[in-house]
């Protein structure tokens, strides 16, 4: 026979038992979407399409971000990919349109690609800009430049950096990675577009 004390412990117990039961399952499934988020920003997950392995990386592979003297690589999710966790959720679950594009065939050949590559630089540039190029700045500390080892142009266009002049490093390293649309388009040239746009 069940005594008040008994179905109470047994109470406690199955509250007990449910707990940790959450508890492992939120753990697992916390273990899972971080395994799914790290392989998703590997070199490879990102060049595993044809169109960024035949585009983009190809393009990249030999660039300064790709091969240097230091041995120092930044891979496609160092530069498109927030490294906060709010903002990386964002931009994945952002992504999830690239699947759409992908099985929609809007870059799927090179001509298509070159065809959108003004609207992916846009893209790109603009949000760098409103970023305050924070990607780029996970790896590059303007406090750790040897201003000494720059030419007197780059220490001049650093310095407006450091007196907050409004610019961002986007504003003149860009091309670097990537080939540029063609035309004569820049990053300045798509921010006053937008400034325009938005009066």
């Amino acid at each position: 026979m069940f005594t008040k004390k008994r179905v109470f412990a047994l109470s406690v117990v199955s509250i007990g038992a449910i707990a940790v039961a959450l508890m492992i399952s939120g753990a697992a499934a916390l273990g899972t979407f971080g395994a799914a988020i790290a392989g998703s920003n590997t070199l490879a997950f990102c060049t595993s399409c044809h169109e960024m392995h035949d585009n983009n990386y190809a393009e990249y592979k030999d660039t300064i971000h790709a091969k240097n003297a230091a041995g120092v690589t930044a891979i496609c999710s160092d530069c498109h990919v927030p490294h906060d966790v709010v903002g990386l959720v964002m931009h994945k679950v952002g992504a999830l349109q690239d699947l759409f594009y992908h099985f929609e065939g809007t870059i799927d050949t090179r001509q298509k690609f070159v065809d959108h590559r003004l609207a992916m630089a846009k893209k790109v540039w603009i949000h760098m800009k409103e970023t305050d190029s924070r990607e780029c700045r996970n790896c590059h500390n303007q406090a750790a430049m040897e201003k000494d080892l720059q030419g007197r142009t780059a220490q001049k266009q650093h310095q407006q950096l450091f007196n907050g002049s409004g610019a961002t490093c986007i504003d003149c390293h860009y091309g670097i990675s990537h080939k540029l649309p063609p035309g004569d388009v820049d990053p300045s040239s798509v921010m006053a577009e937008v400034a325009s746009a938005a009066k």
